[in-house]
């Protein structure tokens, strides 16, 4: 690959654990694109001098958005879709050469694909977690009608400010308060990924019926899923998100849409690739 070819790539800040590159890069091949997906490191003080030098640059296609820049980004895009009032955090931004950044969100989506897949019917959900990926859970939870939300955070003010804006019922719990028991248990947050404090629930109130879904995907079985696991609960790992959200990203940057055929495959190149 040289630098000359069209390119998308992710941002954030960590940003070495992530493997969207891989996700891309293995579509793109599989499709005979001559396009590349790389990433790269930015701080927060760093977004507008990025956003700058990229709009400069005629080969870039856009950005996917990782931690912890997901509402941050908004200031620097359009919104034509209302993601600001329906979401209020932007994981893809699509560039156009001469015209406006175009930011969305495909989290909501990605997450959304297994629940959909397993003909998921529930109606009351915890998430873990009061930040970017959190509103685009919220958002995609409300949109299949589970009224009852409750958000388990560090900032309590803030997943009340989010449930709020929601128009959902459900509790606003700090992490040390016990969990309730739930049709759906979301982590939302980066603990329990390699390099971060673990996540330590009693899982003991879940019901038998209940799904864990955890969000992080380094490693695929995070202890929360063991957990799970350990008492016979239905699990979504990681990956599911990871790659459902990828999907709708590739078809905006590269316009075609991705192999899903080759999930199989790909799964295995992922988790092959774990740390």
């Amino acid at each position: 690959m040289t630098d000359t070819l069209p390119y998308a790539e992710v941002i954030g800040d960590p940003i070495a654990h992530s493997q969207s590159p891989l996700i891309h890069n293995f579509w793109l091949e599989a499709l005979d694109i001559e396009a590349e997906y790389r990433k790269t490191h930015v701080t927060a003080d760093g977004l507008a001098a990025y956003f700058l030098q990229r709009r400069a640059d005629p080969d870039w296609l856009g950005c996917n958005v990782t931690i912890p820049h997901k509402v941050a980004v908004l200031d620097f895009v359009d919104d034509p879709g209302g993601v600001r009032d329906r979401i209020g955090a932007i994981n893809t931004i699509a560039s156009e050469t001469g015209g406006p950044l175009i930011g969305t969100n495909t989290d909501a989506g990605g997450f959304l694909q297994p629940l959909l897949r397993d003909k998921w019917k529930g109606r009351h959900a915890v998430i873990i977690g009061s930040g970017g990926a959190a509103r685009a859970i919220l958002f995609a939870l409300s949109s299949l009608g589970v009224a009852d939300i409750s958000i388990m955070a560090r900032d309590v003010d803030r997943a009340r400010a989010l449930l709020d804006r929601a128009g959902t019922t459900g509790q606003v719990l700090g992490m040390a308060d016990p969990l309730p028991a739930c049709d759906l248990l979301v982590n939302s947050t980066s603990l329990g990924m390699v390099g971060q404090p673990a996540l330590n629930l009693d899982l003991a109130p879940l019901p038998a019926s209940a799904t864990v879904y955890d969000i992080v995907y380094t490693p695929i079985e995070t202890g929360l899923l063991a957990a799970a696991r350990a008492r016979g609960l239905k699990t979504l790992d990681g990956l599911e998100m990871l790659i459902g959200q990828a999907a709708l990203a590739f078809d905006i940057f590269f316009d075609a849409q991705a192999p899903r055929e080759l999930d199989a495959d790909l799964r295995a190149r992922l988790i092959a690739a774990q740390p």
